[in-house]
């Protein structure tokens, strides 16, 4: 299993901007696509001694802007067949209850992704399911049932043409 960087930004509480030169960006380019890769080859692949390339990349976690670690999986082996984006609608009347239901989404193993949109909807997700079955039966007995929510719609996926995590970090000087 591969393991890769995510670097990310928490919408609610935006980071602000950290100061990144040529070597940060070259560091965190390498990291987000070889996650596993060990001190003295990231050290190599930057230029940077062992020494500095590790001082680089604590700063870089203790500021924030790299976020974390984790495993990529191959959803069809692990018998994850069915991927769907989700869009909610809420009713007006029950956006004092906003916090309890952002909590339930963020519960909900099901959920890969969520994100609070503009537009028609409110909501759109990124679900994983065994099955159309299993994906049926989380919208319609689980989440459409959720206090506020006026409507579900969704989209299965039939090709995945892109996955890929990592920032473009050359596009932001």
């Amino acid at each position: 299993m591969k393991g890769h960087c995510v670097i990310c930004t928490d919408m609610e509480n935006p980071l602000h901007a950290v100061k990144l030169d040529r070597l940060d960006r070259r560091l965190l380019a390498v990291l987000q696509e070889r996650g596993r890769i060990t001190n003295l080859e990231l050290a190599q692949a930057v230029g940077l001694s062992a020494a500095q390339c590790n001082r680089r990349h604590h700063r870089l976690e203790e500021e924030g802007v790299i976020e974390g670690y984790e495993t990529r999986l191959n959803a069809a082996a692990v018998g994850l067949n069915v991927m769907a984006f989700v869009q909610i609608g809420m009713e007006r009347g029950h956006m004092r209850d906003l916090k309890r239901f952002r909590q339930t989404l963020t519960e909900m193993p099901e959920i890969l992704e969520c994100h609070s949109v503009t537009g028609d909807v409110d909501y759109i997700l990124k679900v994983i399911a065994r099955d159309l079955a299993a994906l049926s039966a989380f919208l319609t007995e689980r989440l459409a049932l959720l206090p506020g929510v006026n409507s579900v719609r969704s989209s299965v996926c039939l090709d995945e043409l892109k996955r890929h995590a990592a920032l473009p970090l050359a596009a932001h000087p």
